[in-house]
C-alpha cells in the first residue's frame, strides 16, 4: 500500500481532519456505550416503577436522552465558545410535559449523568456507576426502604345543599374510624349537592362496605367514593 493510499483511508476513517479531537471508533464506542447502559437504566425503571403512570415512551426517552447527551458532550469537548453557543441553541426547547414522579427526575439525571461520562470518554465510570447506581435502585426497591405505613384513605360524600353537614356523620366517625377531618367542601351540580371531602383512618375491624353502607344512610344514599392508596398510587 502507497502513501497516497494509506492518506486516503486515514482520511475516510477519522474525523480527526474535520475536528482534530475524536475519530469514528470514539464515536461508534459512545453511542453503542451509551446505549447499553442507558437501556440497563430503563429496565431497571421498568421492573421497579410502582404505580399507574408508567409509560414506554418515558423509558425511550431516557435511552435516546443518554446517546444525544453523549453525542453533545462529543461536540462541546473543551471549546468553551461551541459551549455556549449550544446552550442557547438548546434554550429554545420547552418541555411541557409535567413528570408525574419525582423519582422519575432521577433517573433523567441519571442518564443524563451517564451520557455525559460517556461523552467526555471516561467510560469506566459510566459502566461502575451505572452498576453500582442501579443495584442500589434494586435494592432499595426490594427491600422498600423508607417505606411508611399510611393507612388514611379519602371519602368523597355527596349530600343535598340544604342538608347540615357539620355533625351529621360524627357518630358513624367514631364508630369506624381513628380519626377524619373534613378537607374540602365543594358546590357541585349547579349547587343542588355539595361534595365533602374527608381524611379517614378506619380501625382494623372497620370493613369498607359496611362504612360506606353507613355513610349512605345518613346522605340520602347519594353517591360516596372511599379513595384507598391515594398517597402511593400516581392518578
Amino acid at each position: 500500500m502507497d502513501a497516497s493510499t494509506a492518506e486516503f483511508l486515514q482520511t475516510i476513517f477519522t474525523f480527526e481532519d474535520l475536528t482534530g479531537v475524536f475519530s469514528i471508533t470514539d464515536v461508534v464506542l459512545t453511542i453503542a456505550l451509551s446505549f447499553v447502559l442507558t437501556a440497563i437504566i430503563g429496565y431497571v425503571y421498568k421492573i421497579t416503577h410502582k404505580g399507574a403512570s408508567y409509560t414506554q415512551s418515558y423509558v425511550h426517552t431516557l435511552v435516546l436522552m443518554g446517546m444525544i447527551v453523549a453525542i453533545i458532550m462529543l461536540i462541546v469537548g473543551s471549546n468553551i465558545a461551541r459551549a455556549f453557543s449550544l446552550v442557547g441553541a438548546l434554550s429554545i426547547i420547552r418541555f411541557r410535559n409535567a413528570v408525574k414522579e419525582t423519582r422519575d427526575v432521577g433517573f433523567i439525571f441519571f442518564a443524563m449523568a451517564i451520557g455525559m461520562a460517556n461523552g467526555t470518554r471516561f467510560y469506566s465510570l459510566a459502566i461502575i456507576s451505572t452498576i453500582m447506581i442501579c443495584l442500589i435502585v434494586l435494592m432499595m426497591n426490594r427491600f422498600d426502604f423508607y417505606k411508611k405505613d399510611l393507612t388514611s384513605k379519602i371519602l368523597k360524600v355527596y349530600v343535598t345543599s340544604k342538608t347540615d353537614y357539620d355533625h351529621i356523620f360524627d357518630s358513624t366517625f367514631v364508630k369506624y374510624t381513628k380519626e377524619s377531618d373534613l378537607i374540602s367542601v365543594d358546590s357541585v351540580r349547579s349547587g343542588m349537592l355539595t361534595e365533602l371531602v374527608y381524611n379517614v383512618d378506619l380501625k382494623k375491624s372497620t370493613k369498607s362496605n359496611e362504612f360506606l353502607n353507613a355513610i349512605k344512610k345518613l346522605n340520602g344514599n347519594n353517591k360516596v367514593t372511599l379513595i384507598t392508596g391515594y398517597n402511593t398510587t400516581d392518578l
